[in-house]
């Protein structure tokens, strides 16, 4: 279970978008596993085969959640005005605490690594994408000819995007990780219920 955890939760994750969800698909599926360990025939690798364990019941788990959704009518929400919500329904246009913070957080990034780049490269990078002057706008203002601004810009914007990718490479190593105590608890939970499965 310790060798499979991280890669199984992953998988789950991504399937049910959700960490509890994805834990208890895990579990699941290592309790199947356990009962039909007889049934692996050994003509895939093991990881494939709890791979597989994996995808259904985090596949099951998201049709039963999609039978259980509750359809809320707006024939109901008691306002004579169409255009009216019920007042506990969740304004849409408005951003949400987590969303600003994330959205702050990529712009702080952002400008991190746009402060990195060589002063030439960053001052056409910020005329052209954040104040949004024209090519000829940018050529004049700097004194040099719009191809040079257009060489600047698409040299800018590469080794920004490849800054980019390089934090989003570490970062992908970290996806939904499924160590340390997590871990721990979900050894134990499905240890647990074999022992009173015997």
């Amino acid at each position: 279970m310790r060798r499979y955890n991280g890669k199984l939760f992953r998988v789950a994750r991504a399937i049910l978008k959700n960490d509890a969800d994805a834990e208890d698909a895990l579990q699941e599926a290592y309790l199947q596993a356990y009962r039909r360990i007889a049934d692996f025939r050994g003509e895939a690798q093991l990881g494939t085969w709890l791979t597989r364990i994996v995808i259904n019941q985090a596949l099951m788990r998201l049709r039963a959640g999609k039978r259980d959704r509750v359809v809320v009518s707006f024939q109901d929400s008691g306002s004579d005005e169409p255009g009216d919500l019920p007042a506990d329904l969740p304004d849409d246009k408005a951003e949400s605490p987590p969303d600003a913070a994330l959205r702050g957080e990529v712009r702080r990034m952002l400008e991190r690594h746009i402060d990195h780049l060589p002063m030439a490269m960053r001052t056409v990078l910020v005329m052209r994408d954040v104040e949004d002057m024209s090519v000829q706008e940018t050529a004049d203002s700097l004194g040099i000819p719009a191809a040079t601004v257009r060489t600047r810009l698409f040299r800018a914007r590469a080794l920004l995007r490849e800054m980019l990718a390089r934090d989003a490479d570490t970062a992908t190593m970290d996806v939904f990780g499924f160590d340390g105590a997590r871990c721990d608890r979900l050894v134990a939970g499905v240890i647990a219920r074999i022992h009173t499965e015997r």
